[in-house]
């Protein structure tokens, strides 16, 4: 079976409108075999090249007459998940989530263990910033947006009420990780200050890297 009957096979049974990495296939073939049959078949209008690397089936939405495009922040997903990057959202995100802020972010941006980047998806982009590890923390979940929100607000901008806001809408489990993570002393008074009748019969776990 060649390389291009092989990704034809799979990629039959893929859902049609979803962006997928061209790493998808690494086990079928070279990569220069890989390259040449997805290029092969969106050349016959099987698949459709959204930006280098990522491909996904057509989806034709009758309703506006074409195609339908993924989101930028899809195929940033997809692209950084097949790099094996950690993606959290950014602290003006987080602030503004969780009601301390209306400001939206004009541009999707978000902090990664990757580079520092700009993706372009057509004529969106979505950007990439690099930080540390401590800001990548439980990513993807609501103690990693409270983090990154706090971290975000600066030791300046936090107080007790501040504190008391972000940490309103986690259960005292989740305190009790927060707690756990790497972070700044000046972080760690004040939110300790405020949350230990919460997580005074808790035991506190190790936050991992």
């Amino acid at each position: 079976m060649s390389v291009t009957e092989a990704i034809t096979n799979r990629i039959k049974y893929m859902e049609k409108g979803k962006p997928f990495s061209r790493a998808l296939f690494a086990q079928v073939g070279s990569r220069t075999s890989v390259d040449k049959a997805l290029s092969r078949l969106v050349q016959l209008g099987r698949l459709e090249r959204i930006v280098r690397g990522v491909y996904m089936r057509p989806k034709f939405n009758k309703y506006v007459g074409k195609n339908v495009r993924p989101s930028p922040t899809t195929v940033m997903q997809v692209i950084t998940k097949s790099n094996g990057e950690t993606i959290q959202i950014h602290g003006s995100e987080a602030v503004r989530r969780l009601g301390l802020s209306t400001q939206m972010q004009m541009q999707p941006v978000y902090y990664t263990s990757g580079s520092t980047r700009v993706l372009k998806v057509g004529n969106a982009v979505v950007r990439l910033v690099h930080v540390s590890s401590d800001r990548l923390q439980h990513a993807g979940t609501r103690v990693g947006m409270v983090l990154t929100a706090l971290h975000y607000i600066g030791k300046e901008g936090l107080s007790t009420q501040v504190i008391s806001k972000v940490t309103d809408g986690l259960t005292r489990e989740e305190l009790v990780q927060l707690r756990a993570c790497r972070m700044p002393q000046w972080m760690r008074s004040t939110l300790t200050s405020v949350t230990d009748a919460r997580v005074a019969s808790s035991a506190t776990p190790t936050c991992p890297h």
